[in-house]
């Protein structure tokens, strides 16, 4: 509809400038002395001089006589013949009380040339400015209904293609595109809604992976361990042979698990922790269930609420004692304290000490010290321990003890 009226404006401006000009040329064309009016200024002049007074004024003209001497003028300065010559004005006989004049009817051609060519100016000055403000009109309507949204419309294609769905593309059913737009910001929609659900299955897929990669090495230890002391109490080869190959197939399992949980969790932030309150007493469960070789002494452990999520706190726990039996194979120390605002948690071995140097980097992933390469590991369960402590708002520290290790947590007392 708006196109509709543009239309009409530019054709009735386009009539407009014609027209006018057609009249213009016309009234110009006819611009021509009247010989009638010419001769009725001779006779005014001739019957009623001296009284110039009575004289016709819808001519500029001058009076002359025989010697060019200019004896009347009205609006017109000459002072020869030869200017009027010059000028291509009109000269006319006139006899005065018997005297012969010189009447010199000045030649408007020039000015009312100029006063036409001026009018045809202004006239399509004005015409064109109202076509340029049609046109400026027209390119605002074009670039609100299609120019501004089909940017819009691109610059929101580059958003979904990085990945930005967060952001909605505004919806103007008013413009060319905007079914367009409508569907566009629909598919957004509906893409953040599959992108949110394929995130929350990976992160369960991959959370799953990681609990049951760790829960099964728990039983493969205890297996490994058992099918160990067999092979020392067997006195026969054939049940000796079993025995091994039993913990010939343990390490290997322990092998493939480690790796299974190496690749699941190279975004540990991306497992979920969920920190509640929760007694200390909860302790003495989460270190029996770890600890398979009874190698812990006797502790207690000091009731009061802790903030913790039981289940990254076994896993944190297994990996501990786990390493204990590992590295060290000697007993384990457990002291418990309260610290202020913290619950404090020692788990210290009797092992061989590690280089002061190695400190720093246990807790980093795939980090391990250096006199652990002869023993199977990849190096991530002190990572991944640390990691779960700071998101329960806990501290997570390793120390050196000449000789020993020990592992100290600290979880918020609450």
């Amino acid at each position: 509809m708006k196109k509709k009226y543009l239309f009409i404006i530019l054709i009735i401006t386009f009539i407009i400038e014609i027209t006018l000009s057609v009249v213009l040329i016309n009234n110009f064309s006819s611009v021509k002395n009247d010989t009638v009016k010419i001769n009725e200024l001779v006779n005014e002049i001739e019957s009623n001089y001296p009284d110039n007074t009575k004289y016709p004024t819808y001519y500029s003209y001058a009076i002359l006589d025989n010697n060019s001497n200019k004896v009347y003028s009205y609006n017109y300065d000459i002072n020869s013949l030869t200017d009027a010559y010059k000028n291509s004005d009109v000269i006319v006989d006139i006899t005065i009380n018997n005297n012969q004049y010189k009447l010199i009817i000045k030649n408007s051609f020039n000015d009312t040339l100029n006063t036409y060519r001026m009018g045809l100016i202004i006239l399509i000055i004005c015409i064109s400015f109202i076509q340029l403000l049609a046109f400026a009109l027209y390119y605002l309507y074009l670039y609100k209904t299609t120019i501004r949204p089909f940017k819009d419309m691109k610059e929101f294609a580059e958003r979904v293609a990085g990945g930005n769905l967060d952001i909605p593309l505004n919806m103007d059913k008013g413009n060319h595109f905007g079914a367009f737009t409508e569907s566009f910001d629909i598919m957004r929609e509906e893409l953040k809604k599959a992108r949110i659900k394929e995130k929350e299955a990976n992160d369960s897929k991959r959370e799953l992976v990681a609990k049951l990669s760790h829960d099964i090495k728990t039983p493969v230890s205890s297996i490994k361990s058992t099918s160990e002391l067999g092979m020392v109490v067997s006195k026969d080869d054939k049940i000796t042979g079993y025995f091994d190959a039993i913990n010939k197939k343990s390490d290997q399992i322990n092998t493939l698990v480690g790796n299974l949980l190496s690749s699941s969790l190279d975004d540990l932030n991306e497992i979920k922790i969920n920190p509640i309150k929760c007694n200390s007493i909860i302790l003495y469960e989460l270190i029996k269930n770890s600890d398979y070789l009874n190698k812990v002494k006797k502790y207690n452990i000091p009731e009061c609420n802790i903030y913790m999520d039981r289940n990254r706190l076994q896993q944190v726990i297994d990996n501990i004692i786990s390493n204990s039996y590992k590295y060290a194979n000697t007993e384990i120390e457990i002291n418990a304290n309260i610290d202020n605002d913290y619950f404090v948690l020692s788990i210290k071995d009797f092992g061989d000490s590690i280089s002061d140097i190695d400190i720093p980097l246990l807790t980093e992933k795939y980090k391990r010290g250096s006199n652990t390469s002869d023993k199977d590991g990849v190096g991530l369960g002190l990572y991944i321990s640390k990691q779960f402590i700071e998101l329960m708002d806990g501290v997570f520290e390793i120390r050196n003890e000449h000789p020993g290790f020990n592992v100290i947590i600290k979880l918020r007392n609450i």
